[in-house]
């Protein structure tokens, strides 16, 4: 297979993903893994004592790599893959998205008024070769009090997000210092993707 143009396929949903590819003018097409002839999407479990930044960067590669099996697999025009993953590490323990709203709850709880970190791991596979990155970023929460959590909580922002937050959102209001990344923190860290989309021949 051969690159036709230069444009990338993105392997995830995340609209924080889509909104930072655009910023940096890159052309995309979404690449939905969970459609892919009914094979499931990527089994996102740590292995036995694996760290939260290694962790991230595997399930990038993970996703990069599925992306490109189903590109070959739907017969789609040959670009490069992009995968990305973010977790919460605080006490050296992966947080990923909330279940639900209680579970969310206890999440931002242990956040409050502590000093985390968020790492995200960034793949582009291209035919059968893979580069990866890993950005992490060091955050403090100021002390959530139970009316701010309460309304956090009700506001919906917190699902669907490692961590239950988004810096980006409502939650950039919890944040009182961050050492790293802004954008890696949002999801996608620019400069570790930017270097990945060079590698891959993809001018920005």
């Amino acid at each position: 297979m051969s690159r036709a143009t230069n444009r990338i396929y993105l392997a995830s949903q995340s609209p924080r993903r889509r909104e930072l590819l655009k910023q940096m003018g890159v052309n995309f097409d979404v690449l939905v893994l969970r459609t892919a002839f009914g094979r499931a999407d990527v089994l996102e479990v740590p292995t036995e004592n694996e760290e939260p930044g290694a962790f991230a960067r595997r399930m990038a590669e993970e996703k990069s790599a599925k992306g490109i099996a189903a590109v070959s697999l739907r017969q789609l025009v040959a670009r490069p893959v992009l995968g990305a993953d973010t977790v919460v590490d605080i006490d050296g323990e992966i947080i990923g998205k909330p279940r639900d709203l209680a579970q969310a709850g206890k999440i931002l709880q242990r956040l409050s008024g502590r000093t985390h970190w968020v790492h995200t791991g960034v793949a582009i596979t291209l035919a059968d070769r893979m580069e990866s990155r890993l950005s992490s970023s060091k955050v403090e929460f100021a002390p959530l009090t139970p009316t701010v959590l309460a309304r956090y909580l009700e506001s919906g922002e917190a699902l669907d997000k490692a961590g239950a937050y988004g810096i980006q959102g409502r939650a950039g209001t919890f944040i009182s210092r961050i050492e790293g990344s802004y954008t890696g923190i949002m999801g996608l860290p620019l400069f570790e993707t930017a270097e990945l989309l060079n590698w891959a021949g993809i001018r920005i």
